[in-house]
């Protein structure tokens, strides 16, 4: 391969890679209490049950 096919190669390898740090960098931790927590498991096992009874 020429020598630019390797310089466009690393570069887009460069970019991907430096946008995902970019991304885990800037991501938010989203914190739940407890109570939302038990709330988030209800809903989704009624979506589960809901799923289930659908099939």
């Amino acid at each position: 391969m020429p020598w630019y096919a390797w310089l466009i190669l690393i570069v887009a390898i460069g970019s991907i890679v430096g946008g995902l740090m970019l991304l885990r960098d800037t991501a938010n931790k989203v914190e739940l209490t407890e109570e939302q927590r038990k709330r988030v498991a209800e809903r989704n096992a009624e979506a589960d049950a809901k799923d289930a009874q659908d099939r």
